[in-house]
């Protein structure tokens, strides 16, 4: 379905985040583990507003007391973004969230949710019917278990979504070390260079981009 667009560009696309509340963070069961999730989400957050992109948040049973908001750590990276409660696990269900994402004027969507099998999918299946094409990061998303995520990331491929994970969104939108994003790109790279292996040792980052990405952080 995309094949003809070709690489996704900062111009051309929006973020999506979908449900990224304490209640689902405590069952993610999947191959990536909470703080690497919530680490991820956060990286795509400040890529986004670096690259003056459009946000659209929401979170499912607030104002029903059925689960807490956002995040602090999420909603910090976002200026003041009001989440948008819903009631339907579909985000695309509620009228508000879709005028949302109308009114952004993207038609490329990178969206993130929790959990993988159920707001995720909902969401990204009811946007591509919709004539959005979509992009989700595997890596800043999860589920209760690890086939449940792994079978959503399946039917949304099959649907004609593209996976990804979280850093390759942002080297994708930046793309050009000579590019225009270059210093907004280093900052949010340096910045996750530097969290990341405090979190885990499972995600690569060499010497050389530690020492690069301490000095950038004036360490």
């Amino acid at each position: 379905m995309t094949k003809d667009l070709g690489v996704w560009t900062a111009d051309d696309c929006a973020l999506v985040l979908i449900d990224y509340q304490n209640e689902m963070f405590e069952v993610i069961r999947s191959e990536t583990d909470r703080d690497l999730v919530e680490l991820n989400v956060r990286l795509l957050a400040k890529a986004a507003k670096a690259f003056d992109m459009p946000i659209v948040l929401s979170t499912v049973g607030v104002g029903y007391g059925f689960n807490g908001p956002t995040l602090p750590s999420i909603l910090s990276e976002l200026d003041g973004i009001e989440p948008i409660d819903r009631t339907s696990m579909n985000a695309f269900e509620d009228a508000a969230f879709r005028d949302a994402v109308k009114a952004t004027g993207r038609k490329r969507l990178i969206v993130g949710g929790l959990h993988s099998e159920i707001c995720l999918t909902f969401a990204t299946v009811s946007a591509l019917k919709d004539g959005y094409d979509v992009l989700y990061p595997t890596d800043a998303v999860g589920g209760r278990s690890q086939v449940a995520h792994r079978t959503a990331i399946e039917r949304l491929a099959h649907a004609g979504a593209v996976p990804t994970t979280a850093l390759a969104v942002v080297t994708e939108l930046f793309r050009d070390w000579a590019g225009p994003l270059y210093e907004q790109a280093l900052d949010t790279i340096y910045w996750y260079f530097r969290e990341v292996p405090q979190h885990t040792d499972l995600v690569g980052v060499a010497d050389a981009e530690k020492a690069a990405a301490a000095k950038r952080g004036g360490e």
